[in-house]
C-alpha cells in the first residue's frame, strides 16, 4: 500500500497534506527515512514512525456511541446533525458509518464502524441478532400485548413482524417495558405499539447482539470498543 494512502487513512491529513509531511523527512519505515510518498509498504509488517510516534495501524475502527436525541443515524446531511458529526475529526478519514439506524428521537446504543462485513452480519435477517430496548409507553400495557408481540404484530403496511419479547416492568398511565426484537424495520417498535393502540413516549436501545451500552457513557459520548467486545461481535 502507498505510504501517503496509509497515513491519510490513519488520520494524518489529506493525501496532499501527507505528501508534504513525508517530503520533509518526518516519516521513517523500519528505521529509514522515506521521502517518497508513493513508497509501498505493508503497515502490518513494517514499523512506521511518524514524527517520532510509532503508527498503530488499524484496518477497522469500532465505536460505541450513546446516541442523544435530535441527531440522525446518517453520515451526511445538509440540514440535520448526523451521528458522525459528534466524532472527533481524527476519525473522519476512516469513513465510519452507523450499523443500522436509531430514529432521531431514539437514544442509546449505536455502533459505528468501517467494517462492512461485520455490519452486514449484524443486520442480516438470517442472523437473528437480538436488539434490546427500554421504552416508556403511553397507557397500560397488558398481557395481551405481550402475547401479541410473541406471535408477531401486523404493522400498518400489512407486514407481520417476527416474534418479539415484551416484558412489562411497570404498567400504568405510563408503562415501562423492555422489548427484544431480531429485525429492524423502519420505526418498528413504534409501529408495533401503534398497531396495538399505544404510543411510544421514550425509546432507548441498550444492547445489540453481545454489545451492551456502557452505562458510563453520557448521551452523545462515545468510546472505541475493547478487543473483547470486538471479538464477541465478530463471533456473530
Amino acid at each position: 500500500m502507498r505510504l501517503d494512502k496509509i497515513l491519510a487513512n490513519q488520520g494524518f491529513g489529506s493525501r496532499k497534506d501527507v505528501k508534504k509531511y513525508i517530503k520533509k523527512g518526518k516519516v521513517q519505515i523500519d528505521g529509514k527515512t522515506i521521502k517518497d510518498s508513493s513508497f509501498h509498504v505493508d503497515p502490518k509488517e513494517s514499523e512506521i514512525v511518524v514524527n517520532g510516534q510509532v503508527l498503530d495501524y488499524r484496518d477497522y475502527i469500532y465505536i460505541m456511541m450513546n446516541k442523544p436525541k435530535g441527531v440522525i443515524s446518517a453520515t451526511e446531511d445538509h440540514v440535520e446533525t448526523c451521528v458522525t458529526d459528534l466524532l472527533d475529526k481524527f476519525y473522519r478519514p476512516f469513513s465510519l458509518f452507523p450499523v443500522g439506524r436509531l430514529d432521531k428521537d431514539t437514544v442509546g446504543l449505536l455502533l459505528l464502524t468501517n467494517d462492512g462485513e461485520l455490519a452486514h452480519r449484524l443486520l442480516s435477517p438470517q442472523k437473528h441478532v437480538e436488539k434490546t430496548y427500554e421504552a416508556h409507553i403511553e397507557g397500560y400495557v397488558t398481557d395481551q400485548d405481550v402475547e401479541a408481540f410473541k406471535q408477531g404484530v401486523e404493522l400498518d403496511d400489512g407486514y407481520v413482524t417476527k416474534p418479539a419479547d415484551l416484558i412489562i416492568a411497570e404498567a400504568g398511565d405510563i408503562s415501562y417495558v423492555r422489548v427484544v426484537i431480531t429485525e429492524g424495520k423502519f420505526h418498528q417498535i413504534k409501529r408495533m405499539f401503534a398497531s396495538l393502540g399505544h404510543k411510544v413516549v421514550e425509546l432507548e436501545r441498550l444492547q445489540m447482539g453481545s454489545l451492551v451500552l456502557d452505562d458510563q457513557l453520557e448521551r452523545g459520548d462515545y468510546r472505541e470498543l475493547t478487543e473483547e467486545e470486538i471479538q464477541q461481535l465478530q463471533a456473530h
